[in-house]
C-alpha cells in the first residue's frame, strides 16, 4: 500500500517509521516532511494546509491511505476532503476536530455531559473578562479559544498577569482570530498525565500513558513550549485511575461527541490532571501529541496501519491493540532561544554514530532540513527527539541522555531533568 502522512515534525516522523514496519506498506509519502523524514519517506514541499495541492498529489500518486497528523488541517477539514476524493483517511472530520479547535466548544461539551473539568467562564469581551479576573482567586488559567501552536494557555499568578494575558490575547491578537474568545478557568493542581486513544467513534483503545514536560527550563520553569520531552508510561497513572478515566472521561467523551452528531474517529488526546478527588480533563487534542507520540509509539506492538484502518472503518473492537513492556524517554534537542527567537541553518553532526543503529534508540527529526550538499541542518525550534526504550524508566532516561551527547549543533539546548519527577515517584 502507498501511504501518505500529512505533516512535517517529530510526531510525523514517529508515525512514518512505525507505519514502515507494516508488511503491507510499500511506500510512504510525507507532505511536507522534513530533513530526517526524507530518509524514510518521499517528501515534497507541500504545506499541510494546501488542500488543493495535497489532493492532487494523493490522486496522482495513487495513495491508498492517508494520515492527517497536525491540528490545523484537521480543524480545517482535510480529512473530509480526502474522503470525498475517495482516499481513505485516518483523522477526525472537521466537525469532530472542533473538540480541539475551540476551547469554548470543548468546555461547554464537558459541562453539558458532566465530564469532570475545571470550573470556567467564557468571554468575548475583554472588559468583562478583566472584571471577572479582578474578583477571582489566583492563580487563574486563561486560554485562547482557538489553535495557538500549543502556546495559547497562560497561567496568571496575580491580577496584573491576568490583565496582561487578556489584553495580549483579545486586543493585541497575539494568537490572531484564535483569541476572539477566551476561557478563564480555575487552576487545578496535581500530576499531569497525557493519554492518547485510538477510537472509531464507539470503541476506544487507550495507548500507553505518558508525561509531557512543557516548560522550557529545568524544574518546570520558564515559558511554555510545544514540549521539551516525554516519558511513557506515566507512573502516576495507576490501574485504579485508568478505570476511573475510562468510565468518567474517555467513554463519556466519545458518547457525547456521537450524541452531538460529531462522531470522532482517529486519535483523541486527553490531557488530564490527577487531583485529590480524582481525574479532570485539562484539554483535548484531536490528534497525536508531540512529543508524546515519540515516547508512546516505540512501545506499540500491533501493526499501526491495521489499527488506523480499524478506526476509520469503525471496527476497532475486532482487533486487539497490544503494547510492549518497558519504558520510553524522549528528549527534545532544541535551538538556542526556543521558544522565543532562534537561528536556523546550523549543521547537525553525530547522526551516523553507531549508538543510533540500536533498536532501542531512535532519532526523530522535528525541525531539520537538508542543505544543497545534502547535509542535515537545523530548521526549527525543536530540532530532534532522542527516544530510548529500556526495561526501566531510569534506564530509558539514562540512555536518551547518553545518546544526546553524540549529537552536536550550534546552540543545542535541552532540559536536564526529563523523567526526574517520575523516577522520584517510583522510588
Amino acid at each position: 500500500m502507498k501511504i501518505l502522512v500529512v505533516g512535517g515534525g517529530g510526531r510525523e516522523h514517529a508515525i512514518v517509521k512505525k507505519l514502515k514496519e507494516s508488511p503491507r506498506v510499500s511506500e510512504v509519502h510525507s507532505l511536507p516532511g522534513n530533513g530526517g523524514i526524507s530518509d524514510d519517506a518521499v517528501c515534497v514541499a507541500i504545506e499541510a494546509c494546501d488542500f488543493g495541492s495535497i489532493l492532487s498529489y494523493a490522486k496522482n500518486k495513487l495513495i491508498d491511505f492517508a494520515v492527517v497528523a497536525p491540528d490545523n488541517p484537521l480543524v480545517l477539514g482535510l480529512t473530509d476532503e480526502l474522503e470525498k476524493a475517495g482516499i481513505p483517511c485516518f483523522g477526525p472530520s472537521k466537525r469532530a476536530a472542533a473538540i480541539e479547535g475551540s476551547k469554548v466548544f470543548s468546555k461547554e461539551l464537558m459541562k453539558k455531559y458532566g465530564i469532570p473539568t475545571a470550573a470556567h467562564e467564557v468571554f468575548n469581551d475583554p472588559d468583562k473578562a478583566l472584571l471577572y479576573a479582578q474578583k477571582s482567586e489566583f492563580p487563574l488559567v486563561i486560554k485562547a479559544d482557538g489553535l495557538a501552536l500549543g502556546k495559547g494557555v497562560i497561567i496568571a499568578e496575580n491580577y496584573d498577569e491576568a490583565k496582561a494575558a487578556i489584553r495580549s490575547i483579545m486586543e493585541d491578537k497575539i494568537f490572531g482570530e484564535s483569541g476572539n474568545s477566551i476561557v478563564i478557568e480555575k487552576f487545578l493542581e496535581g500530576p499531569e498525565v497525557s493519554v492518547l486513544c485510538f477510537t472509531d467513534g464507539t470503541h476506544i483503545a487507550p495507548m500507553v500513558s505518558s508525561m509531557d514536560h512543557k516548560r522550557a527550563g529545568d524544574g518546570d520553569t520558564g515559558a511554555n513550549t510545544g514540549g521539551m520531552g516525554a516519558i511513557a508510561p506515566n507512573p502516576y497513572y495507576t490501574a485504579d485511575i485508568e478505570k476511573r478515566c475510562m468510565s468518567e472521561i474517555f467513554l463519556p467523551t466519545i458518547n457525547a461527541m456521537k450524541a452531538e452528531g460529531r462522531l470522532f474517529k482517529g486519535c483523541l488526546y486527553f490531557g488530564l490532571m490527577l487531583c485529590d478527588d480524582g481525574p479532570y480533563v485539562i484539554e483535548y487534542n484531536c490528534r497525536f501529541g508531540d512529543p508524546e507520540t515519540q515516547a508512546v509509539l516505540p512501545l506499540l506492538e500491533t501493526d499501526l496501519l491495521s489499527v488506523m484502518e480499524a478506526c476509520r472503518n469503525e471496527n476497532l473492537s475486532e482487533i486487539s491493540v497490544s503494547w510492549k513492556p518497558g519504558f520510553t524517554c524522549c528528549l527534545m534537542l532544541t535551538s538556542k532561544g526556543y521558544p522565543g527567537k532562534y537561528e536556523k541553518g546550523f549543521s547537525v553532526s553525530g547522526l551516523d554514530d553507531p549508538v543510533f543503529i540500536s533498536d532501542d534508540i531512535c532519532v526523530y527529526h522535528s525541525g531539520t532540513a537538508k542543505n544543497a550538499d545534502g547535509e542535515t541542518v537545523t530548521a526549527g525550534g525543536r530540532v530532534l527527539g532522542i527516544s530510548a526504550v529500556s526495561d526501566s524508566l531510569s534506564g530509558a532516561v539514562l540512555a536518551a541522555y547518553e545518546a544526546a551527547l553524540k549529537i552536536s549543533f550550534e546552540g543545542m539546548s535541552y532540559r536536564r531533568d526529563i523523567g526526574k519527577k517520575a523516577i522520584s515517584f517510583l522510588d
